[in-house]
């Protein structure tokens, strides 16, 4: 299984964090977002079974940090099902290699982001044009080559099932990355939105080494779709989730989230999109 599993050249340590770095928080029974660095993973599972699936793999260089998270919370020695990516941009899948190397679990990502995962095609460059503070312009740095997970990968079956956890479907939720996903539990309306809209402010250094709680739409310098990140969180807010975990930025609830998702809905193209960038401007 370990073949052929390489991370991109570019492929680094990136010093930014926040001041809820290292922290976890069960959102709701057997749901932990743990927030690593700049960036969140949950941990989606039974704590009186063990079984859980962890969704996205963090930073790079996190991979004991995640190990020792999931063991806190489902014990020792245990191992998720599965690795389940929201999308395959380098905070996401930071651990992702040495994780299944250590788990020897199976990761599912969109089909449109395994050419992103198998490598055979970069991201697009990061815009450090975009309208922004200081992280979009520190953009440039952020790894964006491929990685290859080979034969450890799958896609998700095409019919909105996610693999071991039955209570959840996913939805295409793309704009920020071509196969970008969200998950959604009907029965408690739970939504794990990665990054089609987060809960900071991502392109401001200030907001998010502070955490300041903001609903606002994708991270600015990696979003290359604004059509499609506009319409995604529109499919979104038609769902009417109760509780959300974002990829970046606390979790977020009752009418705090209910009516920051209308706003942003409303005034997507006032508030998220940027009034000038490489993107944008291809757009226009």
């Amino acid at each position: 299984m370990e073949q052929q599993m390489t991370y991109g050249s570019d492929y680094k340590f990136i010093p930014a964090t926040s001041v809820k770095s290292g922290e976890s928080v069960e959102v709701v029974p057997g749901i932990v977002c743990h927030t690593i660095q700049i960036v969140n993973i949950c941990l989606v599972g039974d704590p009186d079974t063990g079984e859980f699936v962890l969704v996205d793999a963090g930073m790079p260089g996190s991979a004991e940090e995640i190990i020792s998270v999931s063991e806190k919370y489902f014990g020792a020695g245990s191992r998720p099902k599965a690795i389940i990516l929201t999308h395959g941009h380098f905070d996401h899948v930071g651990a992702v290699i040495e994780l299944v190397k250590h788990w020897q679990v199976t990761v599912y990502a969109h089909e449109l982001e395994l050419p992103h995962l198998t490598g055979h095609e970069p991201y697009p460059k990061p815009d450090a044009t975009v309208e922004g503070g200081m992280v979009a312009k520190m953009s440039p740095l952020f790894p964006r080559e491929p990685i290859n997970l080979g034969g450890n990968v799958e896609k998700l079956p095409s019919d909105g099932e996610v693999p071991h956890l039955p209570d959840f479907r996913w939805i295409h939720t793309p704009g920020h990355s071509p196969g970008h996903i969200s998950l959604f539990r009907d029965k408690d309306r739970l939504l794990l939105a990665g990054d089609a809209f987060v809960t900071v402010k991502q392109d401001s250094f200030y907001k998010v080494v502070t955490q300041k709680e903001e609903l606002n739409g994708p991270p600015r310098y990696l979003t290359t779709d604004w059509e499609a990140a506009k319409n995604s969180v529109a499919a979104l807010e038609k769902l009417k989730p109760a509780v959300t975990i974002t990829g970046h930025g606390r979790p977020m609830s009752g009418s705090e989230l209910s009516d920051g998702l209308a706003v942003l809905v409303q005034e997507f193209d006032r508030v998220a999109v940027p009034d000038y960038g490489k993107y944008v401007d291809e757009e226009k």
